[in-house]
């Protein structure tokens, strides 16, 4: 399986993926959303809300649509601190 065959990951977020050393889907669960997004917001300070969620989604194999409320509210709230 390679990252563009993840829910929300298309060619743009693969070579974004890529460059910061996240290649594969086992290694973007290892690191988590989190760290993931903080990786992309070094390499690309435009990086938005909607990255972050297209990457949960992606992490937890879902359109980014899915995402729980609650854990979309966390979501704001690190993406609102960074």
């Amino acid at each position: 399986m390679k990252l563009h065959d993840l829910p929300n990951i298309g060619g743009v977020l693969e070579k974004q993926l890529i460059a910061v050393g996240i290649d594969t889907p086992e290694k973007l669960r290892e690191l988590g959303t989190e760290k993931t997004f903080i990786k992309l917001k070094a390499y690309d300070s435009g990086s938005c809300f909607h990255k972050l969620t297209a990457i949960e989604g992606a992490v937890q194999g879902i359109p980014k649509k899915d995402i729980s409320d609650e854990r979309k509210a966390q979501l704001r709230k690190f993406f609102e601190e960074l």
